[in-house]
């Protein structure tokens, strides 16, 4: 009997022992596991930090128009402004391709309205392209608004500007969006070294230039206003610029028709809806809104493609006449848009970014 009794009792001590065994063995884990999860979760933590502060680091954009013929110009501008407002981009310029004495006043009279009055404006200094608007709306912006400068002629040479601008950028940086003639990108890449940087242009362009998006051409071919007007520099600008380039094509912005909402917003002095309340009541075929191509390659550039347009890859093919074709290549320099939001959506979209910064503006 007092075997048996012993031995239960060492059974029964071996039993306690290894349930105590087994409980330090399991807090211990447990330990490991909650040391891991709190490691990985400031990871996690640190990681997205860097993520959101990356996104939100304002993309150096240079923004370049003929703003005059048509008046999608200055609905771009608009969503520019909206853009910079809401801290996505920093505006380095904003440069005429036009050369008519009223698109640099136009321009500055957008950008004063908005609070940048002293973002630079260029305008060529080479022959170029000379053409006003057919409505007539800078005149009246011009005489109702405050600006600084008084005619096109007194901007600065856009290429010395981007010349200067571009020295002082980080590499790989800048976006450049152009939405009217290539007459200053054309004489940018032609420009040799000088004082503002050692390098030639189209060095500087590989140097600084992140990428371009470019209103402009028709796909899969046709011939475009914006190309076709200075077809010369279009075609030294498109052939040998070293980076990237999206094209929003004619036929993206020809579907996407705005303004209709934007003038009805109970919004005095604004110039913005001047422009569009002047302009729409002229024309027939803007009687469902104006075509919005500018507008196009501001989201783009901005906000980039994917969630609103498809793109081919290839090559655009540019001719001495303006006309343009395309050759399609998985890894060709060039990629032109095609429709992916459906086109009311996009244009709701594209309104709204307007009637935003024309109601918050001060």
């Amino acid at each position: 009997m007092v075997r048996v009794k012993e031995q239960k009792t060492a059974k029964g001590n071996f039993s306690y022992y290894k349930l105590i065994h087994d409980l330090i063995m399991k807090a211990k884990i447990l330990q490991i596991l909650i040391i891991g999860i709190v490691v990985f979760t400031f990871s996690c933590r640190d990681s997205q930090k860097d993520i959101a502060e990356e996104t939100q680091k304002p993309i150096p954009v240079i923004f370049d128009t003929d703003c005059g013929p048509d008046y999608d110009d200055v609905g771009a501008l608009a969503i520019l402004h909206a853009f910079a407002d809401s801290g996505y981009i920093n505006i380095l310029a904003t440069m005429a391709s036009n050369k008519h004495e009223l698109v640099a006043p136009s321009i500055d009279v957008i950008n004063t309205y908005f609070g940048r009055p002293d973002i630079p404006i260029g305008a060529p200094k080479s022959d170029g392209v000379n053409i006003s608007s057919s409505q007539k709306w800078p005149d009246s912006l011009i005489v109702k608004y405050p600006h600084d400068l008084m005619s096109t002629g007194e901007a600065p040479d856009a290429v010395k500007l981007y010349r200067k601008i571009l020295s002082e950028q980080e590499d790989t940086t800048v976006t450049i969006i152009s939405v009217g003639f290539l007459t200053n990108l054309g004489n940018l890449i032609m420009s040799e070294p000088d004082e503002l940087s050692p390098l030639s242009g189209k060095k500087l362009v590989e140097k600084k230039i992140k990428r371009w998006v470019c209103m402009g051409g028709k796909f899969p071919e046709g011939k475009e206003f914006n190309i076709h007007l200075d077809s010369l520099k279009s075609k030294i600008a498109i052939e040998q610029w070293p980076t990237k380039i999206i094209f929003s094509g004619f036929e993206i912005g020809e579907q996407i028709k705005t303004g209709l909402r934007l003038i009805e917003i109970p919004c005095e002095n604004n110039p913005v809806k001047d422009v569009f309340a002047i302009s729409i009541p002229q024309s027939e075929k803007d009687k469902n809104g104006r075509m919005s191509w500018d507008q196009t390659a501001v989201l783009i550039a901005v906000k980039g493609y994917e969630k609103y347009f498809n793109i081919n890859t290839g090559r655009f093919v540019t001719f001495e006449d303006g006309h343009n074709e395309w050759k399609d290549s998985e890894n060709g320099p060039h990629a032109y848009v095609v429709t992916k939001m459906p086109v009311p959506q996009i244009t709701e979209l594209i309104e709204d970014l307007m009637m935003h910064v024309t109601t918050v503006a001060k």
